[in-house]
């Protein structure tokens, strides 16, 4: 993908649109823009970078508060004439300290929040942690782990108690969020599998 790709005709001083998405809760965060230049330094270095409108000079997010923008994927639209990134950030977002410059609700994406909170407890391995004792266990000991809750689901499922089942449906997706880790799948792995399936 080349900036030359993109039709600019439609777009503000040349500046392409950048919508920047979480890759783990799909969240929107915010909206910059790019010329040619912050366009090849954030294919090249994957850290976001945008042309700042108001300073007219390259800004690369999180230069100075240290909360960056890691490159995990980029689409054009259908038109060529906006670019969807979807990142990790390293913190908040916005200048006023919130997640997302767009106040809509947290709870989104939720599954793929907590399995990227599965993935920091993975590397940082806090002490005290359910989900860092399941680690030190191992891969046998997590697949375990599913196999129990996904038969206590299997149960209250049969017996019909639906406040039970997702109980356990919710232990049984935690615990897989964990083994999926611990092999090194993530959700987007198993989405990627069922989406070619649907084809």
């Amino acid at each position: 993908m080349n900036f030359s790709d993109f039709d600019l005709s439609k777009c503000p001083d040349g500046l392409l649109p950048v919508i920047i998405q979480d890759a783990d809760t799909l969240r929107v965060l915010m909206l910059g823009y790019m010329n040619r230049e912050a366009f090849d330094k954030t294919m090249n270095e994957g850290q976001v970078t945008f042309f700042s409108r108001t300073r007219q000079c390259l800004w690369t997010k999180g230069e100075t508060s240290g909360n960056r923008l890691t490159v995990v994927s980029i689409y054009p639209d259908c038109d060529n004439d906006t670019l969807l990134v979807k990142v990790r950030p390293a913190g908040p977002v916005c200048h006023r300290g919130t997640t997302a410059c767009f106040d809509t609700p947290e709870s989104e994406g939720f599954v793929r929040s907590l399995a990227r909170l599965v993935r920091q407890r993975h590397q940082e391995m806090p002490e005290g942690s359910y989900t860092t004792r399941l680690f030190i266990k191992g891969v046998k000991k997590i697949a375990q782990k599913v196999g129990e809750e996904a038969t206590e689901s299997i149960i209250e499922a049969v017996d019909g108690n639906r406040d039970r089942f997702t109980y356990e449906a919710s232990d049984l997706v935690f615990h897989l969020l964990v083994l999926l880790e611990e092999i090194g799948l993530s959700p987007e792995d198993i989405e990627r599998e069922l989406l070619k399936r649907h084809r």
